[in-house]
């Protein structure tokens, strides 16, 4: 089984026991929390889509990990204008392992 999910304005497909990289949540390690912005459930041909959330489904997860990606560099330039600007960001994440999908 398998499901769509939206978290942090970008959509997820997941399976349970996958390990998914998602926008930073407000939980700790090792805390389980649910997800019910399901987009779409399906199992082989079988395929519920909401409109646009699946009624009742959740999709049950574990935080495995809180922390920040690699450094991105943002450089702006202008030849012969002496205009130059470095700035680095790292934008912080969140693993969860999926432990169940309710399709509802």
């Amino acid at each position: 089984m398998y499901a769509v999910i939206r978290s942090g304005g970008k959509q997820y497909r997941v399976a349970e026991g996958e390990v998914v990289r998602v926008e930073k949540l407000p939980a700790q390690v090792g805390e389980r929390i649910e997800l019910d912005d399901v987009l779409m459930v399906g199992q082989g041909g079988d395929v519920k889509v909401g409109t646009p959330r699946v009624d009742g489904a959740t999709v049950q997860a574990e935080v495995v990990d809180q922390g920040r990606g690699r450094k991105i560099e943002v450089v702006k330039f202008k030849r012969r204008k002496n205009y130059r600007r470095h700035h680095g960001h790292r934008q912080h994440y969140t693993d969860i392992k999926i432990t169940g999908i309710q399709a509802g």
